[in-house]
């Protein structure tokens, strides 16, 4: 496997910490005040593309956790290229169905500049800090 020089590995692990914050707090709400998400869902604009597919409650339940399990992979840097693509497809849903058609545009593009974040991870790793680098050089060692 190729390793690459980080130029600024504590940015880089301190970047990916923060952005995992945004999911493990929404994705804990999701799961403590289900009902609330589950009325917010209801009155979006687009939210019925939502519930033409499932049930909302089992929607934000099932988002909750996602949301939890990525964020918890970005944080610690574990299989972090397969949780960043996670949440970008728990984030583009939650893009179309809540934030769109809404009176502002600042949560809509807060989703895509965090999608962008996520981009990041999903292309180029966790980087130094991580636990996937960590059982890697582990694996490595003789």
């Amino acid at each position: 496997m190729h390793t690459r020089a980080w130029p600024r590995p504590g940015a880089t692990a301190l970047f990916r910490g923060m952005l995992s914050l945004i999911f493990l707090v929404a994705g804990t709400g999701h799961l403590l005040n289900t009902g609330h998400i589950v009325e917010r869902l209801l009155d979006a604009q687009y939210g019925f593309l939502a519930t033409a597919v499932a049930p909302a409650r089992p929607l934000v339940l099932l988002a909750g956790t996602a949301l939890l399990i990525g964020g918890l992979g970005l944080l610690l840097g574990y299989r972090t290229r397969w949780a960043a693509l996670l949440l970008i497809l728990v984030v583009i849903p939650i893009t179309i169905t809540i934030q769109i058609g809404r009176p502002t545009l600042g949560p809509l593009f807060k989703n895509v500049a965090i999608m962008g974040g996520l981009l990041f991870f999903a292309t180029h790793g966790a980087g130094p800090y991580s636990l996937g680098e960590r059982l890697q050089g582990r694996q490595q060692s003789p």
